[in-house]
């Protein structure tokens, strides 16, 4: 047989709709997982042939045993593997030779448990590459899939819905599962990755943005196998993707890099990749799940003028609050409105948004309001604080309303399953459910903000820093504008670059060594005289000689004092998974205290870097703010560019960090910088 070192992506389908499966480690014990995924596939429904294979028992659940994929006689579309790591890579072997076009690989074992596993991933890998045999794990939880329908995991749960979950860890996918299962929800599929020996990511998400039955794909990672891909896919993608991205502490990337063995990477970076690609991202795994809930049942809203209608003042408060926080609008109720509600609710309701209807409402009073509100209004709030019976009916009216349904008990329990299996989502705290509605605004309403990892003073291995002569000469070159200097290195030559200059004056260490200088007190501004210039010198040298001992540091820089502006920050990191990342904030020596950054990945053009500037919490300051003038946008609009132009031309930088740009209302200025480059 002719062997194929390309793994088509059709081969995918296969794991998706098999016609026919073989469970490799099937059991009789009902205590083991090879008989509950067997169990599970027959009792999901799957329509095609079962094959166990088993070399110990002639028969499980009814179905003949097989020793080998290899004593089958049909076709084999896809094999389900549960056995001992070790005997995995023959068995893959004996797949190819089959011509089983993919696999699941529940089995642990492998890179997540040390060399030895990794060494026996790897051959599992070739094999699989050899052959051309897709596969999903090792070390997951197996596909369900309940359109097909097959369910190789656990638990068995077969309802159907229009969210794929795609999980890096089987417990987060499988919460998701059942939380979807017992809402009534169901999903179009679920995969538990693993350690993404072969399928991964990338695979899946251009895969089930092309699957009918899926409308929005929730994917939890803790890293990005193959970023160049990944980049690719989120570029080109049509369906929603909601995200949930842990490791984003640098004790949760140790973590989440020794659980998997993959970059975390910076969360900075994903950051700016999420907001450049409109991924709706997720910080716990209720907003995993809510969110992609919202994305695939709610309707796209023509605005955000929201009114609540509620028999709790308390939630209703609660709701008030979460709105304003996520950029929608509780418009005032119109008088015509009110009159128009005065003969249906009650007497003492006042009629204001939030309408209070009170514990008095019941669905028909609900519907009545409705009724008369809906044209006023984009989004209709509906809070059910009490045993609102026949609460379905109302949220049945429109579709343009969001539904919070809390302190029913079993009413709301009843209620809230049968507008589910109506396709109207309901959330269960107030502050859920607008987060959730947030995600089918307008992507305008961005609210995060990336933050800078703590920087160090000296120097990280594998870099070398430029002197901050060298870092403004670079920048000039490329036409960024940088404050004049002076260099020089004994205490005359200062104070005589200091006369040249004219007082006052700042003076800063010039060194490849030492890279933030205020933290050392290698800097001081402000120096009035001859004198003073060579006290400090000594001062500077002094302190820099206390963290670079052996060190050649007696060069310093003399500038001008600039004038006063709004210091701001310019900044490049290269990104070992995604490449250039620009940075763009509030700047000074306060920078890492108030984090008010933003990040944007290449390529940047004019627009994007206009909406880059306004995400930042500072933006009205840089508009002008209690009497001081608006800073020149265009200047930072051309800096940012600029530093985008010299990521791209010069790749042999790492990391460019230009702080501060003090910003006036004409021009701006580069007054120091530092370079790193990759050694």
């Amino acid at each position: 047989m002719e062997h194929t070192n390309l793994r088509q992506d059709s081969n995918l389908q296969s794991l998706f709709y098999p016609k026919s499966v073989a469970v490799i480690g099937a059991s009789e014990n009902p205590a083991k997982i090879g008989h509950e995924i067997l169990k599970n596939i027959k009792d999901s429904g799957f329509t095609g042939k079962i094959y166990p294979i088993n070399p110990k028992s002639p028969e499980i659940l009814g179905l003949p045993c097989h020793k080998s994929v290899l004593e089958v006689k049909d076709q084999i579309d896809l094999a389900i593997v549960i056995i001992p790591a070790k005997f995995v890579p023959s068995v893959i072997e004996e797949c190819g030779q089959k011509e089983i076009k993919a696999a699941v690989v529940i089995t642990g074992g492998f890179s997540e448990a040390g060399p030895e596993g990794e060494a026996l991933q790897k051959e599992l890998e070739r094999i699989a590459q050899l052959y051309g045999i897709r596969i999903v794990g090792p070390n997951c939880q197996g596909i369900n899939n309940p359109y097909c329908p097959m369910c190789a995991s656990w638990p068995l749960l077969t309802g159907k819905g229009k969210i794929a979950v795609i999980s890096q860890s089987g417990t987060v996918g499988a919460a998701m599962m059942d939380w979807f299962s017992e809402e009534h929800l169901g999903v179009s599929c679920f995969v538990s990755m693993g350690n993404r020996a072969d399928v991964e990511e990338s695979d899946l998400i251009a895969y089930l943005d092309q699957d009918p039955n899926t409308q929005v794909i929730a994917l939890y990672i803790e890293g990005v196998k193959n970023p160049a891909r990944f980049f690719q896919v989120l570029k080109n993608i049509k369906k929603p993707l909601v995200v949930l991205k842990s490791g984003r502490t640098p004790k949760g990337r140790i973590a989440a890099e020794s659980h998997t063995k993959s970059l975390a990477g910076s969360d900075a970076v994903y950051e700016a990749l999420f907001k450049r690609f409109n991924v709706h991202r997720a910080d716990t795994i209720e907003e995993f799940y809510d969110f992609s809930k919202s994305l695939a049942y709610l309707p796209s809203f023509s605005g955000n003028r929201i009114l609540f209608i509620t028999t709790s003042g308390g939630a209703a408060i609660l709701a008030t609050d979460q709105a304003e926080k996520e950029g929608l609008d509780v418009a005032p109720m119109p008088d015509e409105l009110a009159k128009k509600l005065e003969p249906i609710v009650p007497a003492h309701s006042i009629r204001a948004n939030p309408l209070d209807l009170t514990g008095d409402a019941d669905a028909e009073m609900f519907k009545n309001v409705v009724e008369v509100a809906k044209d006023y209004y984009d989004i209709l709030g509906l809070i059910f604080g009490d045993p609102v019976e026949k609460a379905n009916e109302v949220a049945s009216m429109i579709p343009n309303n969001l539904v919070i349904f809390l302190g029913g008990a079993e009413v709301e329990r009843e209620e809230r399953i049968i507008m589910h299996e109506k396709g109207i989502p309901v959330f269960p705290t107030p502050e859920r459910g607008i987060k959730a509605l947030s995600q089918v605004m307008p992507r305008a309403i961005e609210k995060a903000v990336a933050h800078p990892d703590i920087r160090t003073t000296i120097v990280s291995q594998g870099k070398k820093l430029l002197p901050p002569s060298e870092s403004l000469e670079l920048l000039a070159s490329f036409g960024f504008p940088c404050c004049d200097y002076r260099v020089a290195d004994t205490p005359g030559k200062v104070a005589h670059a200091a006369y040249e200059i004219g007082f006052p004056v700042a003076i800063k260490i010039n060194s490849s060594v030492i890279s933030h200088k205020s933290d050392l007190g290698c800097v001081k501004l402000g120096i009035a005289s001859g004198e003073e210039a060579k006290k400090s010198y000594h001062e500077i040298v002094e302190a820099a000689l206390q963290v670079a001992k052996d060190e050649d540091v007696n060069e310093v820089l003399v500038m001008p004092m600039a004038k006063p502006g709004l210091e701001t920050i310019f900044g490049m990191i290269r990104d070992v998974q995604f490449g250039p990342v620009i940075m763009f904030g509030i700047g000074g020596i306060a920078v890492e205290i108030y984090q008010d950054v933003v990040f944007r990945l290449l390529p940047l053009d004019r627009g994007q870097v206009e909406r880059m500037i306004d995400e930042i919490k500072a933006a009205p300051v840089l508009k002008g703010y209690r009497g001081q003038p608006a800073v020149d946008r265009e200047a930072i609009i051309n800096g940012i560019l600029i530093l985008s132009h010299i990521a791209t031309e010069r790749p042999d930088i790492a990391e460019i960090d230009v702080n501060p740009v003090i910003a006036y209302p004409e021009g701006i200025l580069a007054v120091d910088a530092r370079v790193l480059l990759r050694e």
